[in-house]
């Protein structure tokens, strides 16, 4: 068999209520991976997944000494298990890909090749979605991508998750960076390198319930502006300046209405809505400052990142 590339290469999948998926995926992977290099691993990182994934994984784990599988303590999260399945890679080349099939594996091939052109990053790019959602929800989706675009302080790609190949020393540069809180797909952008993108279609997930829901987007793109961008406490300056700017307006008006037009009513009103609306926007500020705070005590406490229960077939070891 003649292969693209005698490199390693290093699969990690995140792992979390992926029972339905693991064996397609480990068969679709496998043959992926084995018809691009004869050196492969893959490291799969069960991130305390409550069904029966960890059984399945011990059965190919078992069978396959190419398969690492890594189980978590407890849940930690999808960028904490890509974490760790980066620490673990040996591999030249590292590819990341969730565990519900909505990353084809097929598509690493198209990786491998732009990785050999000299691209350092090649990451999949989603033109079109294959999955049952409204067209409401693909509308925000498209327009979070380019409002987080257009507010991070590096330059983000259009509509790119964590599904990428990135090379050993792009690699290592991540491993290497100490914060806690962690948006692989920033942090990729934030090291920099030669990166390129694969436009493919993402397919609808393979098996079982989807994880996602509308508060955990919203709780993923709140992560995403406010680790990458500072337009928010720009806002605040903004929202501040605009408020005194009222206050002034006000306060001139108040002492024309006074001396030339003593006769205008004056009431409760007025003052009531003039309260409310600069207490709306003193809270709204804080509510800004205390993101980017609550980001900080989590850095400062310093705790580890994820904790791993047991590795099968640790080649490190």
């Amino acid at each position: 068999m003649i292969h693209l590339t005698q490199k390693t290469l290093s699969a990690v999948v995140a792992c979390y209520r992926d029972e339905g998926n693991i064996q397609a995926l480990y068969r679709r992977l496998t043959q992926t991976l084995q018809s691009l290099t004869p050196h492969y691993e893959i490291i799969y990182v069960n991130d305390a997944s409550p069904d029966g994934s960890e059984g399945i994984l011990r059965a190919i784990a078992a069978a396959d000494p190419r398969l690492t599988v890594m189980n978590q303590s407890r849940n930690f999260g999808a960028q904490a298990a890509f974490t760790a399945g980066m620490v673990q890679a040996m591999g030249d080349a590292v590819i990341l890909l969730d565990g519900d099939l909505q990353d084809p594996p097929e598509l690493i091939a198209a990786f491998v090749k732009k990785w050999q052109e000299g691209y350092d990053v090649v990451y999949g790019i989603r033109r079109r979605r294959e999955r049952s959602m409204g067209k409401c929800n693909m509308w925000l989706y498209h327009q979070f991508y380019r409002l987080f675009h257009r507010l991070s302080y590096v330059s983000m790609p259009l509509d790119a998750g964590e599904f990428s190949l990135m090379d050993r020393r792009v690699v290592e540069r991540i491993n290497a960076l100490p914060e806690r809180d962690r948006l692989l797909r920033g942090l990729r952008a934030w090291v920099g390198f030669r990166q390129t993108g694969v436009e493919y279609v993402r397919p609808e997930r393979y098996a079982g319930p989807s994880t996602n829901s509308f508060f955990r987007n919203l709780q993923w793109a709140k992560k995403a502006i406010f680790s990458f961008s500072y337009v928010p406490l720009e806002w605040v300056s903004l929202l501040a300046g605009c408020s005194v700017l009222l206050s002034c307006i006000g306060i001139l008006f108040y002492f024309i209405t006074f001396f030339y037009y003593p006769d205008v009513p004056r009431g409760l009103t007025t003052i009531f809505i003039l309260a409310l609306f600069l207490g709306s926007i003193q809270l709204f500020c804080m509510s800004i400052i205390a993101e980017y705070v609550g980001r900080i005590f989590e850095e400062t406490k310093q705790r580890p990142r994820y904790i791993t229960r047991e590795i099968l077939n640790d080649h490190r070891a």
